[in-house]
């Protein structure tokens, strides 16, 4: 009888220690009573009684998902004790826009500036980022890096000659010669350009200076009159018109007369575009605005020498 007890237990024996060599997981299962750990997760902090025995079996115990980038400390195949602190920090998907793109990042960090790192993104002095560099992550954030970049250039600009008129008696009346031909100069003018995203926002202008003085024209206008037929009489005025012009009935339409003023010596000169007068005594009507060239509205008949203007 003792015999088939002590076969009995040394089988029953064997039996455990086969179970316990199969399933070395199972080695402590229910043979300990709940214990208390403490769960951090997302920032976040649970009291939690556990039986389990690993940290893998604890997260399947409360049924607690990690995504592929978050981060859980102690590992997922360490042994949990009572009083263990198992600390979860979950990945933050945040959207990066830049260099025209956009760039998707599940980050441990918890900045901008930790998501711009890790996204392996390089600021230069005069980007503008938005939010801030050191504003607290949140999911689904929009991050946008502006890019700023700076340029100096120099440009030519012309400088337009001027057109300087000079009288000349030894020329003809209404010629007009050029003695001396006008030629632009240049002038250099540097500039600071902002560009925004590749394309230009400002220009600021930093220096200028003269590389060519530019050449001035100068153009002779005529001022000798030869003189043909003359005449002396009475001039009147009329209303209609505008320009210096007048009405004969001895000279022909398109001629340029020379009028004094006989008591003045004021002179006028007007070309015939009409016929007349036709009172006695009169040997030209001018254009009210020639008649005050040479005397006043008030006269209404002065006594003038009429010259002919030789081309």
């Amino acid at each position: 009888m003792k015999r088939k007890l002590a076969i009995s237990v040394l089988i029953l024996a064997i039996l455990i220690s086969l179970y316990f060599i199969l399933f070395p997981h199972k080695r402590r299962f229910n043979l300990q009573p709940p214990f208390s750990v403490t769960l951090t997760d997302g920032g976040k902090f649970f009291p939690v009684f556990t039986s389990a025995q690993t940290v893998s079996d604890f997260l399947g115990e409360q049924k607690i998902s990690i995504a592929e980038k978050d981060y859980i400390f102690p590992a997922l195949d360490a042994k949990i004790f009572p009083g263990e602190n198992i600390f979860i920090r979950r990945a933050i998907p945040v959207k990066i826009a830049a260099d025209g793109g956009k760039i998707e990042v599940d980050t441990l960090g918890t900045t901008v500036r930790d998501a711009v790192n890790e996204a392996s993104i390089t600021l230069s002095h005069a980007d503008k980022i938005s939010p801030e560099l050191d504003s607290l992550l949140q999911p689904d954030l929009d991050i946008v890096v502006t890019r700023i970049n700076f340029e100096e250039i120099s440009v030519e600009e012309d400088i337009l000659f001027e057109t300087v008129e000079k009288e000349d008696s030894a020329v003809m009346w209404r010629k007009r010669e050029t003695k001396q031909k006008g030629e632009n100069g240049t002038r250099e003018k540097t500039y600071k350009i902002t560009y925004t995203n590749g394309k230009e926002t400002s220009r600021t202008l930093l220096g200028s200076k003269i590389t060519k003085q530019p050449t001035s024209q100068i153009e002779v206008v005529g001022t000798k009159i030869v003189v043909g037929k003359t005449q002396t009489g009475d001039a009147t005025w009329y209303v209609n018109g505008s320009d210096m012009t007048c009405a004969s009935l001895d000279f022909p339409f398109g001629t340029y007369l020379r009028v004094t003023n006989k008591s003045n010596g004021k002179s006028v000169i007007v070309q015939v575009n009409d016929s007349g007068p036709y009172g006695k005594g009169r040997v030209i009507d001018l254009n009210k605005k020639a008649f005050q060239k040479i005397a006043g509205i008030g006269a209404g008949v002065v006594k003038v020498k009429v010259e002919e203007i030789l081309n």
